[in-house]
């Protein structure tokens, strides 16, 4: 079996997790949540999922990477060696993940081609400026046949690039330059967006709670941000935490992601609310790609600069997707290499050989082979369903399970403490709410996607 690599330092081991969390669900899902349930009303029920939820569950998959010391699926083998068939739970996130790369590398692929518009001018040279041209622009570049697979080609290129680079040379040297410009584009577009004239009433809408329209829906809603914002269930941390070497402390790596991924959505909602409210644009589509792709470029048309700014927050999307896509991938390739002993050049040609056929069809499955179905959705849909709906909730359900119920508290205490170097204080808390109220919620999130 091959010996497993370990981040070379604190700050790449964090940039690096952070990265593989912060994705495009905090840039187009988190502000239409908010939107749609009360303001700052929903912020406050997400930081509280947060600690309830993500934190805790976050801290059980690192426990289990770093004490397994295997790929997501060979970790439950290592730490109860006599407990036979967990290791389907490691496959069944590996298996989330890969099909969700293989439709995220499409999405990865859009980022880029706006990104690339954006410097040349040519998303800005309609005449018209208004939602539906940006909507007529949109629908005709993503369901084209050439141009999308061609962008989704690159991107697939580039993370091989960094994979084959490895985990120090690779994926840590790259989290290190990348999330660095990430939050300062962020720190940026929040200093724009917070000179504009209806800046105040953005930030009153964003900050001053609603309670009136909360409902049960809307805590599932703020649950299942947390979950999937954070990637647990999704093998990443599991695999991620198998490199950080034996004095990370884990409780406090969790809290600083959890909220380092916090301040990117919250900085969303600061660079969203005042923009839609100085340009009129309230009212508009704040749901997932139409905010991107449509609202924003329509605001950028609008200010000042629009080249400029439309071409830095491409940038930032672009990153955004980009370490994810890395971190989906590496679930795969650690496993490749664990179970097959592959080297680490054979284990990021096999897992991405494939994506050079299963994200073109995604991408043409959203346009010329729109018509082929399954169960009433596109193949792209069809994937996003059954990963986010299914196996994302199942997975997180049965971790709780074995970490909870099946691995030793031992194994909890011992590597939460650094083997008794560290006091953990927050110990019997975290394995409480990961042995009782974690699947609970989890299920919720789980009956709230179904109906």
């Amino acid at each position: 079996m091959a010996s497993t690599p370990k981040f070379a330092s604190k700050i790449g081991l964090i940039a690096a997790t952070v990265g593989s969390a912060v994705g495009l669900g905090n840039v187009w899902r988190f502000p239409a949540e908010v939107q749609s349930n009360g303001g700052a009303a929903f912020l406050l029920i997400y930081i509280i999922c947060i600690f309830l939820l993500g934190i805790p569950v976050m801290t059980a998959e690192f426990a289990l990477g770093r004490g397994g010391e295997s790929d997501a699926a060979g970790v439950y083998a290592r730490v109860t060696p006599g407990r036979k068939g967990w290791w389907l739970a490691g496959v069944l996130a590996i298996t989330a993940s890969y099909l969700i790369l293989s439709f995220y590398m499409v999405v990865s692929g859009w980022t880029f081609e706006y990104l690339v518009q954006s410097i040349t001018g040519d998303l800005y040279s309609s005449p018209s400026i208004g939602e539906e041209a940006f909507k007529e622009r949109m629908g005709s570049y993503i369901t084209g046949t050439y141009r999308p697979i061609v962008m989704t080609v690159i991107m697939i290129a580039a993370n091989i690039y960094v994979l084959l680079r490895g985990v120090q040379a690779g994926i840590e040297k790259m989290s290190n330059v990348m999330m660095p410009v990430l939050f300062l584009l962020l720190l940026i577009f929040c200093g724009v967006s917070l000179s504009l004239d209806k800046a105040p009433e953005g930030l009153e809408f964003f900050l001053k709670p609603d309670f009136s329209v909360i409902t049960p829906g809307t805590v599932v809603n703020a649950l299942g941000q947390a979950f999937f914002s954070l990637s647990l269930a999704m093998g990443i941390l599991v695999t991620y935490a198998s490199y950080y070497p034996a004095e990370a402390r884990l409780t406090r790596t969790a809290v600083t992601v959890s909220l380092l991924d916090l301040m990117v959505a919250f900085f969303m909602g600061i660079i969203i609310f005042p923009a839609v409210m100085t340009f009129g644009l309230q009212d508009s589509n704040l749901a997932g790609s139409a905010l991107v792709f449509i609202t924003l470029p329509e605001i950028f048309a609008q200010m000042g600069g629009t080249r400029l700014w439309s071409s830095l927050f491409f940038l930032l999307l672009t990153l955004a997707a980009f370490t994810s896509t890395i971190s989906l991938a590496e679930v795969s390739v650690a496993f490749m290499q664990k179970r097959a002993g592959m080297s680490r050049t054979a284990a990021v040609l096999t897992v991405t050989a494939p994506l050079l056929l299963l994200s073109p069809i995604c991408s043409l499955s959203v346009g010329p082979w729109s018509g082929y179905t399954i169960a009433g959705l596109t193949i792209f849909d069809f994937l996003d369903t059954i990963t986010t709906n299914f196996m994302l909730p199942i997975g997180g359900i049965l971790i709780c399970a074995y970490m909870g119920w099946i691995a030793p508290k031992s194994f909890f205490q011992k590597e939460l403490t650094n083997d008794g170097k560290l006091r953990s204080r927050a110990l019997g808390l975290i394995h409480f709410i990961v042995k009782w109220i974690a699947p609970v919620l989890i299920t919720a999130i789980l009956i709230g996607q179904l109906i």
